[in-house]
């Protein structure tokens, strides 16, 4: 059976109060399918797997046919999917839609199903099956973490005094896209000096002092979709200030100590914890103010989590991110961030890019 084919038969198998799933988001349903077009709906239930899109993608979807059936109906096929819910799910009486989908159109969608169909919100029910990623999930995000790689050397070879964040950044693009890359994770953060203690900066048209720590975040995603992430922290032209290799050894310290707690059975609140506790005992910890990582898949951000409130357990397939920050408001931010695959034995690092304090020629 093929990947796609197993995913709707444990989407089908894992539906526990509804008879039939109505996924909308698209990238739900590129994950279940395949399908990458702009306008599809799949109606997963134990009677039938349907595909539901217009005809701009009739030629696309044909290969899509060997893992479930195709309904190739007009441009609003939202409404026609309703109405015809007793054909797509046979027998199905109570259908679950995606809470994320828009309140005016659950409504509009309410009045369009044939009687005797309760439509029901289902929260997270496919996104809950993206967790746990499999050998080809990870060798795709393996592949868009190899690239990062490539880049960081570049950055760190090259120079960066006298530049703009911008024209960094735009190199960090063009680097990704002209490695066959369609496009990025996310806009990169290049952050220098007192910008940096933005953990979301974006790139200014400001040249780049010597001395200065620059915060790099950089993610790809590759034709399958798939993420990655990673960041370091350079020192522009030479050595920082005392003060900052000090902030950076600590960092450097909590990050190290967040990656050996990242293994199956951990607890996300316990590992961020395992890390924020070195940063907290040297008195800096209000100065580390978002979680230490989160999933990721075919979104940068997604589940599990590691952050102070979570509950998600870490099991081996997960993909998260260790990425603990130190940011002093007016002087300088640096952030250490590696993307892992939890192992059975513990975890595999994706990004072995060097952590030490890399200061650039110039």
């Amino acid at each position: 059976m093929s990947e796609h084919g197993e995913r709707l038969d444990r989407c089908a198998a894992a539906l526990a109060d509804v008879d039939a799933l109505l996924v909308t988001d698209l990238l739900n349903v590129r994950y279940l399918t395949g399908y990458t077009g702009s306008n599809g709906i799949a109606v997963v239930s134990a009677a039938r797997r349907v595909l539901v899109t217009d005809f701009r993608y009739q030629e696309a979807v044909q290969p899509l046919r060997q893992v479930l059936d195709v309904e190739v109906l007009d441009r609003d096929i939202a409404a026609r999917t309703a109405e015809g819910l007793a054909e797509l799910a046979p027998g199905a009486e109570r259908v679950g839609f995606e809470a994320s989908m828009p309140y005016g159109l659950v409504e509009r969608l309410r009045a369009l199903v044939p009687a005797g169909v309760e439509l029901v919100p289902v929260d997270g029910a496919v996104e809950a099956l993206r967790r746990v990623k499999s050998a080809t999930e990870i060798a795709a995000t393996r592949h868009a973490a190899d690239v990062l790689e490539v880049v960081y050397g570049r950055i760190a070879a090259g120079r960066l005094v006298g530049r703009t964040e911008a024209d960094v950044a735009w190199e960090i693009e063009r680097a990704i896209r002209e490695a066959g890359f369609p496009e990025l994770s996310f806009a990169p953060i290049v952050a220098a000096g007192a910008h940096g203690a933005l953990p979301h900066a974006e790139p200014r048209d400001v040249a780049i002092e010597r001395g200065d720590l620059v915060v790099v975040d950089i993610g790809a995603r590759g034709a399958s979709g798939y993420c990655s992430d990673c960041t370091r922290t350079f020192a522009a032209g030479g050595p920082p200030d005392p003060a900052a290799a000090e902030d950076y050894a600590l960092v450097l310290e909590a990050q190290l100590a967040g990656l050996g707690a990242v293994r199956p059975g951990a607890v996300g609140a316990l590992v961020d914890q395992t890390a924020r506790a070195v940063i907290e005992a040297a008195g800096w910890g209000e100065l580390f103010g978002h979680g230490l990582g989160h999933g990721t898949g075919l979104e940068v951000h997604e589940g599990p989590t590691l952050r102070q409130t979570s509950e998600d357990v870490l099991e081996p397939g997960n993909l998260v991110t260790v990425e603990p920050g130190l940011y002093r408001p007016g002087r300088w931010g640096i952030r250490i961030e590696d993307h892992v695959v939890v192992t059975e034995a513990g975890h595999e690092i994706l990004t072995p890019f060097t952590k030490d304090l890399v200061e650039t020629a110039g």
